[in-house]
């Protein structure tokens, strides 16, 4: 609930704060496989003696990185993060937020490749947020050394599914379906994904998931940080199709940063619905 809160709060300043550009979240990404190659590196050196380095404030906790280790049979032997609480616990049974085997994802591709690199929903306890995952691992010997980043946006698979099911729900009960899409508590605000519904007759929107406050509000007059007119486009586009998308600058409501934003579109009715995600 205060996830959801917080971003729309942040979006609802966002018409009069000061644009800053998003980073590209490849950076984080080449830490977290930096701080990989370190611990591999000091575990080669020295085998279980580096177990207590890595679960103890030092050199292998970067901020929000840390070093976990499991054993192949999936016992964790080593945490520096909140995973702490289950060393010396087996987790290879454990399953993600949504239900996602991905310690079993993680032995069997070390078992057969050596290494890789599994995605999966996990608390962020910083935030209280549960938000999508990456971890990089390596085995050595029997151990397999891994290190996880937090991705800072939805995906395009998750923003298509999260479509999917909005414009089924338009279709069935289009009323129960915008007070969904506007609940900031429900089902369909997806780490800074979000719907929006705007009438095609009128251009006003029905709904808005992270501005609730836009309802009813003409949405032709909006355009982004480069003067594009992004709604009467979304709305031409879908004016002689079922479906479509459209790339523009926009604010993150949970980053708080401008960013690419690429959305997709499906015409229900005389409504145009949409779901878009921040691509870098």
């Amino acid at each position: 609930m205060l996830r959801k809160l917080a971003s729309a709060l942040v979006l609802l300043s966002a018409l009069n704060a000061p644009v800053a550009l998003a980073a590209s979240p490849d950076a984080e990404a080449r830490q977290a496989q930096g701080l990989l190659a370190k611990a591999v590196a000091h575990y080669k050196d020295k085998k279980d003696l580096a177990l207590g380095a890595f679960s103890r404030q030092g050199e292998f906790i970067t901020g929000d990185f840390y070093v976990y280790v499991l054993d192949t049979k999936g016992t964790l032997l080593a945490s520096g993060g909140s995973s702490a609480l289950l060393i010396d616990r087996n987790v290879a049974d454990m399953k993600d937020a949504d239900g996602k085997p991905f310690f079993r994802e993680m032995l069997a591709t070390a078992e057969a490749k050596g290494s890789g690199s599994v995605e999966y929903r996990w608390l962020n306890r910083k935030d209280r947020k549960i938000e999508r995952k990456v971890a990089f691992f390596e085995k050595v010997d029997d151990r397999i050394v891994a290190v996880g980043y937090y991705l800072p946006h939805g995906s395009a698979a998750q923003a298509k599914s999260l479509l999917e099911r909005a414009a089924t729900a338009v279709k069935d009960d289009p009323k129960k379906a915008y007070a969904a899409f506007n609940d900031l508590n429900g089902s369909y605000i997806e780490d800074d994904l979000y719907v929006f519904v705007i009438g095609i007759d009128d251009g006003r929107f029905m709904a808005h998931g992270a501005t609730p406050r836009l309802i009813g509000t003409s949405a032709l007059s909006l355009t982004d940080i480069n003067g594009k007119e992004f709604v009467r486009d979304m709305l031409a586009i879908v004016k002689n199709k079922d479906q479509g998308q459209i790339d523009y600058a926009w604010r993150n409501a949970v980053t708080g940063k401008v960013d690419k934003k690429h959305s997709y579109l499906r015409k229900v009715g005389n409504v145009v619905v949409g779901v878009g995600y921040y691509a870098n």
